[in-house]
């Protein structure tokens, strides 16, 4: 089998770039590990950048997204009983963000996908890239019970932190930075209208708490909890009730209890590989770095990348220049940082480390007062949040 550009992963990542490909005239083959119904299923973020809206509508993705989705134009930010609405329009000229769920997305794209873009392999697992310096990479995989090689000019790893994309670059080439932090998110998934029309971030003494929704009708909630706690240890009441205790305001706002349908735990880290591109393979997504939820940055930087690589290819088809495709690591990695720096910052400003003194609980309402009270502060956090601009 032959392409231009092999795609390792069938995320939103590897599906949005085929996608992008097929729109400029450059074939591709997409190879998923897993089928197509735990593509679908998969529960990751939620929240899209205005950036990320807008490729997903030039791409002629956005059509369920615009009728399902939900727009959201700021946040609310909580702390000592306090409640303070950050407004994301009248802060960044205009900008917001999209409460989608990954998986509606990779739906959307599955769909166009398998209508009229190239192949689309699911239970093709990626085994090794191969060449990846030379002019011809392949990739050996595994696809209905035997092995194949695809033949590419380029190879976009765009697989995940456990795939094997990244680990065809030499090690005595790559540097790793990574910070791994104390403390976990028990997130829920529950049958009840989200409490709150927008996201809630709470910054409270017994921990972090986060609402959020997947629809009108199914709400979104995470629990800061110690690193390596079992979902399973907390019973849907004591969830409810703690949730309740750090949202507590000094209004007559409450909390909506509902079924909990599904519990989850997720650990929190920071990693960043460099560099992001070895000859014609290319990485993308968490293959090269992954940042804490807080800042809602994973699945719109992995659209990040993916635009870079396909911009850049599109340029060289049609100037024959690679200077683009060249650059594409450094460009790339100029917004990942900045998208680490954010991500860092509301996880420093909203957790309560397990060490934390009463000097570092005050400094944290301190920023969160700043925020409040100052515009450049409030608008810092705006245009974070709503996303950096693509290179």
């Amino acid at each position: 089998m032959r392409t231009t550009v092999g795609i390792i992963g069938a995320g939103p990542a590897g599906l949005l770039l085929a996608r992008l490909l097929h729109r400029a005239g450059i074939d591709s083959v997409v190879l998923e590990s897993h089928d197509r119904a735990y593509v679908e299923q998969r529960q990751r973020a939620g929240i899209l950048e205005q950036g990320t809206v807008d490729v997903l509508h030039a791409a002629g993705a956005g059509e369920r997204m615009d009728r399902e989705g939900l727009n959201h134009d700021g946040i609310e930010l909580r702390y000592a009983r306090q409640r303070h609405r950050v407004d994301f329009p009248a802060l960044t000229g205009g900008r917001s963000v999209m409460v989608y769920a990954q998986t509606e997305v990779c739906k959307d794209l599955i769909a166009l996908q398998l209508k009229d873009g190239g192949p689309l392999l699911f239970e093709a697992e990626a085994l090794a890239v191969e060449g990846a310096d030379t002019d011809n990479p392949r990739v050996r995989f595994r696809h209905e019970g035997r092995e194949d090689v695809l033949e590419c000019e380029y190879v976009v790893g765009c697989d995940g932190f456990w795939g094997v994309a990244r680990k065809a670059i030499p090690a005595e080439l790559t540097k790793v930075f990574e910070r791994t932090y104390p403390f976990s998110w028990l997130g829920i998934l529950a049958d009840v209208p989200p409490s709150h029309d927008e996201l809630v971030y709470a910054r409270h003494d017994r921990g972090f708490a986060l609402l959020s929704m997947r629809s009108p009708s199914v709400s979104r909630l995470y629990l800061q909890v110690p690193e390596g706690t079992d979902a399973e240890s907390w019973g849907d009441e004591e969830i409810w009730d703690e949730l309740e205790r750090r949202f507590e305001t000094d209004d007559n706002w409450t909390l909506e209890r509902g079924p909990i349908t599904q519990k989850s735990v997720t650990p929190m880290r920071s990693y960043v590989h460099e560099p992001m591109r070895h000859g014609r393979l290319f990485l993308a997504g968490d293959a090269a770095h992954i940042v804490p939820p807080t800042g809602a940055k994973g699945l719109n930087l992995a659209v990040g990348d993916v635009v870079t690589f396909a911009r850049a290819l599109t340029h060289q088809k049609e100037t024959g220049s690679a200077e683009r495709l060249d650059a594409y690591s450094e460009t790339c990695l100029r917004r990942v940082w900045q998208a680490e720096r954010f991500s860092y910052d509301m996880t420093g400003l909203l957790h309560r480390a397990p060490d934390a003194t009463p000097f570092e609980d005050r400094m944290q309402l301190a920023r969160l007062e700043r925020i409040a009270g100052s515009r450049a502060a409030e608008t810092d956090l705006a245009e974070g949040y709503t996303g950096f601009a693509f290179g």
